[in-house]
């Protein structure tokens, strides 16, 4: 069954992802290794639908941030 994903665009979406991972580097200098962090949720209005994928757009610092999420990531999704 395919998604008419269309029907819910300028609507929020929270996104569960399947695991992905980001790395936040350490300030301090004698920290040798970076910290690993799990990215399972993602949260915006869903502006565009493309073949592969979703986009989102998120205000993050006062500043418009756009995430593509591509279909195969997704987990589940709630949709306000």
């Amino acid at each position: 069954m395919k998604m008419d994903w269309n029907r819910f665009i300028n609507r929020t979406v929270n996104v569960t992802l399947h695991e992905n991972y980001g790395v936040v580097y350490s300030e301090k200098k004698d920290e040798k290794q970076p910290n690993f962090y799990e990215i399972v949720f993602k949260t915006g209005k869903l502006v565009a639908i493309f073949d592969d994928g979703l986009l989102l757009e998120s205000v993050r610092e006062s500043q418009i941030v756009s995430t593509f999420i591509p279909y195969d990531s997704l987990k589940c999704v709630d949709i306000f």
